[in-house]
């Protein structure tokens, strides 16, 4: 199954670290991030969870939630939150996922095409890359990101997409490349030129179809 933008996010219910949580549930209200980790106590893996550990306030002031989908137990993942939390200096309190059945990560399309699937299975086997998927509030998946095993993820960009999202949601905005918070933002091409001024005030006109604002307060 591939997930695409604007699909409703495959729901489902599983046990972690947090109980036994359901997926859509959990979001509630909220923004929520899944990332994705081949196996517990691999060191790439325990870099990036020491990142959403220490950016714990950031999600926090996005209103988004953030759980990890790793394919060990949720006694593993216990074991190794002591060590994410020894490395990031920075508490784990997010939910991570018992996939050991690999129910999620099959659901979400998270295993590269050559995986394979043997008894006694290593990280490599069920490299589940490095997945990132953003979810609104009702349910949609907003954005996604795939990382080779090999390759840690940008949690800056990470957070700079999540703040693009949440800009644009139902607004006729778009963000340009490299946009970030505070910089000035495209008008949709829904709106023509007197309804832009109408709606943003003094509107830039780069090019016809290219017309730049500053970004609405939300």
């Amino acid at each position: 199954m591939t997930i695409r933008i604007n699909d409703v996010a495959p729901d489902f219910t599983v046990d972690s670290t947090a109980g036994k949580l359901n997926l859509h549930e959990w979001i509630g209200d909220s923004y929520a991030i899944l990332f994705s980790h081949p196996r517990d106590f691999t060191p790439v893996c325990t870099t990036e969870f020491g990142a959403v550990a220490q950016l714990a306030p950031e999600f926090a002031k996005r209103n988004t939630k953030v759980m990890g989908v790793s394919v060990d137990t949720v006694e593993e993942h216990k074991k190794w939150k002591r060590d994410i939390e020894a490395f990031a200096g920075a508490p784990a309190d997010f939910p991570i996922i018992d996939d050991t059945s690999l129910h999620v990560s099959k659901l979400y399309d998270m295993l590269p095409a050559d995986a394979y699937l043997p008894d006694n299975r290593t990280a490599a086997n069920t490299a589940t890359v490095r997945s990132v998927f953003i979810i609104g509030p009702d349910k949609k998946v907003r954005l996604t990101m795939l990382y080779p095993m090999s390759v840690g993820r940008n949690f800056a960009e990470i957070l700079r997409a999540l703040d693009a999202i949440q800009a644009t949601d139902g607004v006729p905005i778009a963000t340009p490349a490299n946009w970030v918070p505070g910089q000035d933002v495209i008008v949709a091409l829904s709106l023509n030129d007197d309804q832009a001024k109408e709606k943003f005030g003094n509107i830039d006109i780069k090019l016809p179809y290219l017309r730049m604002a500053k970004a609405p307060k939300k």
